[in-house]
């Protein structure tokens, strides 16, 4: 199985660290967003799509990539994030995978973990979730792919 991950990682590496992670489990191809417009997906049977939260959705550099798919009728995806607020987290992965499904993709999964927040308030107190995305995070998101794939037709 061909697989592909293509995330945004904006301010501490939060994302790229779990996307790394899933992409080793799966033995994935690894892109940041900027380098999919230039990619063609059709060789690959899944693909993760992920970035970290911002006012309650995925990064928009990601959901205006999404745009420039060409219609994907019957792949695969899969949608990650991490986030400051974890509590309703797959609340908001919903614009991520409406776009998705636009296109014509089938959502096989999704996962979510806590990631280093430094927003504005958050930046006066050094941060909150300091050290997250943990090893015990890891684990879980390389679990949630694994799982994932297990289950594809």
């Amino acid at each position: 199985m061909r697989s592909l991950i293509c995330y945004v990682s904006v301010h501490h590496g939060n994302t790229k660290k779990v996307a790394e992670a899933m992409a080793q489990e799966l033995g994935a191809e690894c892109i940041p967003v900027k380098e999919l417009k230039a990619k063609d997906i059709a060789p690959y049977d899944l693909i993760g799509f992920g970035s970290g939260i911002y006012f309650s959705k995925h990064h928009r550099s990601l959901l205006d990539a999404i745009d420039t798919l060409p219609p994907a009728t019957g792949k695969r995806a899969f949608v990650f994030s991490t986030a400051g607020f974890p509590a309703g987290k797959f609340m908001f992965h919903r614009a991520l995978k409406t776009k998705l499904r636009q296109k014509g993709f089938i959502i096989a999964g999704e996962f979510s973990c806590r990631g280093l927040d430094t927003y504005k308030i958050f930046g006066t107190f050094g941060g909150m979730n300091k050290g997250h995305p943990d090893e015990n995070d890891i684990k879980k998101a390389q679990e949630s792919v694994k799982g994932i794939a297990k289950n594809l037709p």
